[in-house]
């Protein structure tokens, strides 16, 4: 044995991996065997792949390397048998599997529940399991007994966490026997057994081999006992990567204890990069004097004096004060450049360009480091422009993935039958993949057209309904797409309907609604959907769910089931197989932690993204946390500073970050403003000589100066402008010539939402509806309580509407009635009524709400509105002609079963609620005592002169069918581009 322990430290500015295979090759590669006969423990198997590559480069493929095993990785356990020498006759029993675990945590916290408290069931049980395993494990890795729960005195927390802590001393103590009957341990209570069990046999017969232990700075008791049983062979050393050597020795210990103290004077600093490292060694008993620094380097080793500059630039805040006597600090920067971008869509094609420009350089690396996978996914979406495929090593969660994004739409649709998202999902690429997608996709747009119109009542059976009355009638809107569109929909719903039966009949044991989501996508997709990286994940959660046998929470509430999905397929990363640049590389921390690349660009540096913002624990407060010796939350952001700290070491460092990220402002990160703070303004990278942030701006802006579209003023001949014309045209080409050329000359008519909520469109149709069949049904009181019985009914109507917006409408409603049942001086001759007439060689037509006839034999023209009624006023400018012109037609005898008549009385009967009213509607006419229409007559003429003068300009003559100046927004504006020309100033073309 040495007479002291044998640890290094490989400084931040040098390369860790490809040091520790300089150093390891120097020491060890006398002869053919040996580096072979040696072993490597590594904190993570991507860490072992950074490591044999650092071997192959610095040694060439034909060196033999030592084995190399994982000690941090969930895979612990075939690692450490490498490590192992002698077989041991008493095997350690299985970890038991995460999701079979988190179920049966589910299922435990569902079948306790403490005296005066709420139980906790379905989809909450199985969110809060996550936490409570995380709090298991967490005793397990810092091997705080489970009896330490009920020593703790509470008095002075609040009682919601004294009741948590009630309800998980109950759930641990009732786990072990949970574990017991499922036949495993936890996987870290496993871990722990076997890193005890290496640590006593090489403390018994410490191998001949040499041994290292390197990057590992996970600072767990057994970790740490391990650690120290190697750093005492002696043919074993321990390498720690990035052990700050320089740091003074007050401000060493001003990180605080590192054990449980609640009693402490002053709280660890765990935020600091150097903390864990701290914990570890006080664990080990040895003393950071001890530690040698590592000899080995490499050409990816970046300037020496960042070594210094990365402690300087992290130095606790009491010590802070020393940046001012930092001196010149040339050297240490050199290299780092920085860019502020205006956003993070910009940020990731500025990083993709940096990538781009440096492959123009043969055998140079380039890397993006960033714990923020919106903005890595960016990035390569990025590359992809140029045809550049990059390999993400941290992945991609399931979630995310085409088959995981498939689950999910289909959950959601389960849950809540929504025409959006059956679109969504039958629209999906991998349904109905192959020669038969073509003729899939034809029905789906037949599909998408019929559930356009509003009022498609909730479900499955609602489509079938509409697809059935309308394949029944000949004269129905959509008759031939509905009879194309049945048998396939027949087809369609009846499977799908019955695979997913489960999620129609209440709450359901989960295997049970899993079962019915994998019959429906087998049925939408075939073996499509488990092909692949992210198939084989996907398949593999089912099978471990069906490998739980039951265990979990009894009952979901299928409404709740798809966020359960979510939250798993979310945790599960799919990593797919190697296969993009390979001088281009794509790093989440971890990867970053033991390699580097020629150019390191360290992106997404605002506060909740690097660092990211701590997660609140639901189990335990952070003082209950402290009492118990656990770590904080807060000690994540310290490894992530020791991750960007690590990273700064590189020769060529870019750091980005965007002032606003998702749509909203960003907070510039901790690390960024340490970073200015004592580097001062950093110089930004410029590819060609021009500023990246204005690259990144302008890559997608064409070239020259923007030129906006003039107004435009389609000018068709006469001979090709229509001679008929409805009574609500009139007013289109009154208000918006524009819109009228689109809708009647070219054609287009927009599109109904993909939304079966009643929107305002279907609430005046049904009320048109209601007065209608009323009015056709006698118009009598117990006719009118019939109607409105059938409108609360109607099963078009959701939730919010029978919540909101019929109880509102009601009052007015009845008001309306009410005019008919107490006027003995009018009634009612027609609903619907259709009218047209030829008027100066223009055919007019349109159609009447209702016509009533008044004591004198005069007419009254109705026209129901929803909402507000038209002015006076806009009738007087000739923008609102549509009740005068039906009673021209009235006058001229065009309506059809009325004989022509003086029409005395154009009415807008308003069903808006006036509050003031009661509830109560308004009646309003198109002229009036203030108005410069004074009577029916004056407005029926007037409405006669603004279809003269409209007809010669637009349907006679050659004016410009140019868009209006209203400011209000029509459907027509985007093929207008009103944004481009509007409020410009122009003049007519």
């Amino acid at each position: 044995m040495p007479s002291h322990p044998t640890l290094f430290s490989i400084p931040v500015h040098r390369a860790f991996a490809d040091a520790l295979a300089a150093g390891l090759i120097a020491r060890h590669a006398d002869g053919v065997l040996g580096l072979a006969e040696g072993l490597i423990l590594l904190p993570s198997n991507r860490a072992r792949s950074a490591v044999q590559a650092a071997f192959v480069r610095a040694g060439g493929a034909g060196l033999l390397m030592p084995r190399l095993a994982v000690i941090g990785d969930a895979d612990l356990d075939e690692n450490v048998a490498l490590a192992l020498d002698a077989i041991d006759e008493d095997p350690i029993p299985p970890a038991i599997d995460p999701l079979r675990r988190r179920l049966l945590l589910a299922a435990l916290i569902e079948a306790h529940t403490p005296a005066d408290e709420t139980p906790i069931r379905g989809a909450a049980a199985f969110q809060l399991a996550e936490g409570l395993a995380r709090v298991i494990d967490q005793l397990h890795y810092e091997e705080v007994r489970v009896a330490a729960l009920t020593d703790l005195d509470l008095g002075a927390f609040a009682e919601h966490w004294q009741a948590s802590l009630g309800r998980l001393r109950l759930l641990v103590d009732h786990w072990p026997g949970v574990l017991a009957g499922a036949g495993g341990i936890d996987r870290a209570a496993r871990r722990n057994r076997l890193l005890d069990r290496v640590t006593a046999g090489w403390r018994a017969a410490p191998p001949a081999r040499f041994t290292v232990a390197a990057g590992i700075t996970t600072a767990a008791p057994a970790i740490a006992r391990l650690l120290r049983a190697v750093a005492d062979m002696e043919r074993g050393m321990v390498v720690l990567p990035g052990l700050d050597r320089e740091m003074a020795a007050e401000q060493w210990t001003a990180l605080g204890p590192t054990g449980p103290e609640p009693d402490a004077p002053v709280r660890p600093l765990e935020t600091h990069p150097q903390y864990h490292l701290k914990l570890l060694l006080d664990r080990m008993g040895v003393r950071r004097e001890e530690v040698a620094e590592w000899e080995g380097t490499s050409p990816f080793d970046g300037p020496a004096a960042r070594t210094p500059f990365a402690s300087l630039l992290f130095a606790p805040a009491d010590y802070s004060a020393q940046w001012q006597a930092a001196g010149d600090l040339s050297a240490a920067t050199a290299g780092i450049r920085g860019a502020t971008f205006a956003d993070d869509g910009q940020e990731a094609q500025g990083i993709a360009l940096l990538m781009r420009e440096a492959i123009e350089t043969p055998g140079r690396t380039a890397a993006l480091v960033t714990p923020d996978r919106a903005l890595a996914e960016r990035v390569a979406a990025a590359l992809a422009r140029w045809d550049i495929a990059v390999d993400d090593s941290a992945g991609q969660p399931l979630s995310r993935t085409p088959p995981g994004a498939l689950l999910l739409l289909l959950a959601d649709l389960a849950a809540a039958f929504d025409p959006v998202a059956l679109m969504a999902l039958l629209g999906h690429p991998l349904v109905r993949k192959g020669a038969v997608r073509t003729a899939w996709l034809d029905q789906l747009r037949r599909l998408d057209l019929t559930l356009r119109e509003p009022g498609l009542e909730p479900g499955w059976a609602g489509v079938s309904k509409r697809l059935a009355a309308r394949a029944a009638d000949p004269k129905a809107r959509g008759h031939g797409l509905a009879v194309e569109l049945s048998p396939w929909w027949a087809e369609l719903s009846d499977a799908l309907a019955a695979a997913l039966a489960p999620f129609a009949s209440g709450p359901t044991p989960p295997a049970e609604l899993l079962g019915a989501l994998q019959a429906a996508l087998e049925w939408l997709t075939g073996e499509a959907v488990w092909a692949g990286p992210a198939g084989r994940a996907l398949a593999e959660l089912f099978d471990q769910w069906a490998l739980a046998r039951g265990d979990g929470p009894a009952l979901v509430d299928p409404a709740d089931f798809p966020a359960m999905l979510g939250q798993l397929l979310a945790q599960a990363s799919v990593r797919p197989p190697y296969g993009g640049h390979p001088r281009l590389f794509i790093w989440g921390l971890l990867e970053a932690r033991l390699q580097r690349a020629g150019l390191m660009i360290l992106g997404g540096l605002d506060e909740g993204r690097w660092p990211a913002a701590t997660q609140p624990d639901p189990w335990l407060a952070p003082g209950i946390r402290r009492l118990l010796g656990l770590p904080a939350p807060e000690r994540q952001q310290g490894m992530a500073a020791h991750d960007f700290a690590g990273a700064l070491g590189a020769s060529e460092i870019v750091v980005t970050r965007a002032r606003r990220s998702g749509g909203d402002p960003a907070v510039a990160s901790r690390f960024w403003l340490r970073l200015a703070a004592l580097a001062g303004d950093l110089p930004e990278p410029a590819p060609g000589g021009v500023p990246l942030t204005r690259l990144a701006a302008e890559i997608d802006v064409p070239p020259g100066d923007a030129e906006p579209a003039p107004r435009p003023a389609p000018r068709p001949p006469a001979a090709e402008r229509p001679r008929k014309i409805s009574v609500t045209g009139v007013d289109r080409l009154a208000r918006d010539p524009f819109a009228y050329y689109a809708n009647q000359i070219l054609g287009l008519s927009p599109l109904d939402p993909l939304s079966a909520a009643p929107d305002p469109r279907w609430r005046g149709t049904r009320i048109h509806k209601l007065f209608e069949d009323w009015v056709r049904g006698g118009a009598s009181r117990e006719g009118f309580e019939s109607e409105l019985a059938a409108l609360h009914r109607d099963p078009a109507l959701d939730a919010i509407a029978r919540a909101f917006w019929l109880p509102r409408v009601e009052p007015a409603l009845r008001w309306a009635a009410a005019q008919l049942w107490e006027a003995d001086a009018r009634q009612p001759i027609g609903v619907e009524m259709r009218g047209e007439a030829v008027i100066d060689g223009i055919t007019l037509h349109g159609k009447a709400d209702r016509i009533d006839r008044l004591a004198d034999g005069s007419l009254a023209i109705v026209d129901y509105k929803s909402g507000g009624a038209p002015s006076a006023k806009a009738a007087f400018d000739k923008l609102d002609n549509q009740l005068g012109l039906l009673g021209l037609l009235a006058e001229r005898g065009g309506v059809a079963g009325v004989e022509a008549a003086t029409v005395s009385s154009l009415e807008y009967w308003s069903l808006r609620p006036d509050r003031r009213a009661g509830g109560a509607g308004r009646i309003s006419n198109s002229y009036g005592a203030r108005s410069g229409l004074k009577n029916a007559e004056e407005a029926v003429d007037h409405a006669a002169d603004a279809l003269a003068e409209l007809a010669a300009l637009y349907l006679f003559g050659d004016a410009p069918f140019a868009p209006g100046e209203a400011a209000g927004r029509g459907d027509y504006d985007q093929l207008a581009r009103r944004d481009e020309w509007f409020g410009r100033g122009e003049g007519e073309a």
